[in-house]
């Protein structure tokens, strides 16, 4: 059997820099080049290879997947909802064609295996905003959005037409402290907790009110690592499985940190992301996922609020 050896592309993002380190801890940290368009922190860079590389250039991929002899590319590089809608152009340029990329060298058989996030992104004002299911109306409003929904199809096609082994799922916002915020509309849930910590309190830039589905890292990396271990006979679903393990507002989060930090003050701005929360599910149905191969979350927002506020503390 092929011994797996994993490429990382975007490694230095919110999800890539986690992703990275456990698949390091799982796999070996010779086994997973890690690469990103500029050098990652120390951790990154003194634990296992790096490449520089521009995700959008084929040519410099099949160059470290020959050079490594790799088995599977993980592709994270993406320009995130809020900074996409500053620079559409760019963030098409970058999204669409890192996949199509890498999609390309699967169907040319120099890799095996391929792992491409989609997102929430995908659905819009006209899609069921209560659990929304898996099939569903998919008329996103944002840039990010449409390229995501464009490339779930690509991925379906290039399963179906050439046998492709390409997974995806459809992430909620991730939560994490390892990382700041990357341009997201989900980054308050982020930023909000540096802040309490920092400043006690902080300026949400959506409504109190503005329930969304959420997840914290932790469960997004197993979940991930799950789906590509799994047998393909179990996955039924190549555009992109639904993902959930949370759901709750600002004004809810506030509330749970106050627990901690009984000083903290929140107040509320909402700016142009607050139109970009208002197109996106307040909750969502992950049960082909639970089903298929066996998804399951370990943190709720009470668990995921002692964890997150414990280890900023020590940073």
């Amino acid at each position: 059997m092929t011994k797996t050896r994993i490429l990382v592309l975007g490694a230095s993002g919110q999800i890539g820099t986690e992703l990275t380190q456990k698949l390091r801890l799982l796999y070996g940290n010779t086994q997973v080049i890690a690469s990103d368009i500029r050098n990652g922190s120390d951790e990154m860079m003194a634990s296992g290879p790096f490449e520089i590389i521009d995700a959008t250039d084929k040519a410099t991929i099949l160059k470290v997947v020959q050079k490594y002899k790799v088995t599977q590319v993980y592709l994270l590089a993406a320009m995130l909802s809020a900074t996409a809608e500053k620079h559409p152009q760019q963030a098409w340029n970058l999204n669409m064609n890192s996949l199509l990329a890498v999609l390309d060298l699967a169907k040319e058989k120099h890799i095996k295996q391929i792992y491409w996030p989609s997102s929430i992104a995908v659905f819009g004002p006209t899609t069921p905003k209560v659990n929304t299911p898996q099939k569903t109306v998919m008329e996103p409003t944002t840039v990010y959005g449409i390229s995501k929904v464009s490339g779930e199809f690509w991925c379906n096609y290039y399963y179906e037409k050439y046998g492709v082994d390409v997974r995806s799922l459809r992430y909620p916002g991730i939560i994490s402290w390892k990382t700041k915020p990357g341009g997201g509309t989900t980054d308050y849930a982020v930023d909000i907790f540096f802040k309490a910590l920092e400043n006690k309190k902080y300026e949400c830039f959506l409504s109190e009110n503005t329930r969304l589905p959420m997840m914290y890292m932790d469960d997004a990396v197993n979940a991930t690592i799950e789906l590509m271990k799994a047998d393909p006979d179990a996955i039924k679903i190549r555009n992109g499985y639904n993902l959930a393990a949370m759901d709750f507002t600002p004004k809810e989060i506030a509330l749970e940190i106050q627990k901690y930090i009984p000083e903290f003050e929140i107040t509320y701005q909402p700016d142009f992301r607050q139109k970009i929360a208002d197109s996106w599910p307040s909750s969502i149905d992950d049960s082909d996922a639970r089903k298929d191969w066996n998804w399951q979350h370990n943190y709720d927002l009470e668990s995921m609020t002692k964890v997150i506020i414990q280890q900023i503390k020590k940073l």
